[in-house]
């Protein structure tokens, strides 16, 4: 892979690329891909809530930006105008998928940060980080469809009420009340598995219960 010139840098306005990429800049392409790969992937994620189709669908959109890239005046953010692409192009596989097969119905605050680090970073905060990231993710994938991509844009990517509502093309008073429901859902998830921990923590049930009471009446016969 090319290096960069020394004028490509991560300082340049969407518009600048976009422009260049209308000439035929694939390094500027590329560059846009960079920026927004991680907010478009989430998008997809949400909607289809499988890694691998998340790929295909994002590849797919980025396709049909570069063809389309030069219709784009900068009138919205880029990053709006291209997670409206990726969108799109996920809810038309859901709406493929639904169609070839019967879809299981799925029931199910503040922004979660899944990319924070903590703290520390020894191996054993790792682990306890990535066990986190996968009880969020698996949390967040429960939420019904039309609340996931809301939640996802909103509290994962930052997004504003009004970009979220452009990108999805529905009203902003909707994302606020989905990004409002998707929270109490997420929230009240969480809190059903922290109790479940509560009554699992210290486990005193099999190998150790068994231990101390094979020590204890050990003890009781020796004394006798």
């Amino acid at each position: 892979m090319p290096a960069f010139a020394p004028t490509e840098t991560l300082a340049d306005s969407d518009v600048e690329l976009a422009h260049r990429v209308a000439r035929g800049d694939t390094r500027a392409f590329e560059q846009i891909m960079r920026r927004y790969n991680r907010a478009l992937f989430r998008t997809a994620r949400a909607i289809l809530r499988d890694d691998g189709l998340a790929e295909d669908a994002v590849q797919e959109a980025y396709m049909r930006a570069y063809g389309a890239i030069g219709s784009f005046r900068g009138e919205s953010k880029l990053s709006t105008w291209l997670i409206r692409i990726v969108a799109n192009e996920a809810l038309a596989r859901r709406r493929k998928d639904v169609r070839r097969a019967e879809v299981m119905p799925i029931s199910g605050g503040d922004a979660v940060d899944l990319e924070r680090p903590m703290v520390e970073d020894g191996p054993q905060q790792m682990a306890e980080r990535g066990e986190m990231r996968r009880l969020l993710e698996a949390k967040i994938d429960r939420l019904p469809d039309s609340y996931r991509a809301v939640f996802v844009l909103r509290a994962l990517e930052e997004l504003s009420v009004e970009e979220t509502g452009a990108a999805l093309g529905i009203p902003e008073a909707t994302v606020r009340s989905r990004f409002f429901r998707a929270r109490g859902l997420l929230r009240e998830a969480i809190s059903r598995e922290i109790d479940v921990a509560f009554d699992e923590a210290f486990g005193f049930a099999g190998a150790r219960c068994d231990r101390i009471v094979a020590g204890v009446l050990a003890r009781i016969a020796a004394a006798g």
